[in-house]
């Protein structure tokens, strides 16, 4: 199972990847939207967590979503975010690939299971 974290600067990021990577998955880390979209159009992905509230300097969350939209159909999203903007549900319209949303207070391990979940149904759904 592939997955890429796109995350700010911070060590949040790291914490997520070391939790996902013990579950089996091999995990990539970015922390901009060159550097996501670079990944999107060189490898496959079972899911993407990203960060909405993105460092406005280093991308827009929602355009690297679009993105994997588009390289990646099948890939899901897991929506990170401090914001209760999207609280009504809406983030499943405005983002068809996104499977969840959830605030960065979450614990790692259940971010983690949150991924496993996502990917692993994603295979089921292949085969």
């Amino acid at each position: 199972m592939n997955v890429l974290i796109v995350e700010n600067g911070c060590g949040l990021g790291t914490i997520w990847a070391d939790h996902v990577g013990r579950l089996g998955c091999d995990v990539v880390l970015v922390h901009c939207q060159v550097d996501a979209e670079a990944q999107l159009r060189e490898q496959d992905f079972d899911v993407l967590v990203v960060n909405l509230n993105l460092n406005p300097r280093w991308g827009d969350a929602s355009a690297i979503a679009d993105y994997a939209n588009f390289r990646r159909p099948t890939a899901k999203v897991v929506c990170v975010t401090t914001s209760s903007f999207f609280s009504d549900g809406s983030i499943f319209r405005y983002m068809p690939n996104a499977c969840v949303m959830v605030p960065p207070s979450t614990e790692p391990e259940d971010l983690a299971a949150l991924v496993e979940y996502h990917a692993r149904a994603e295979q089921r759904i292949a085969v």
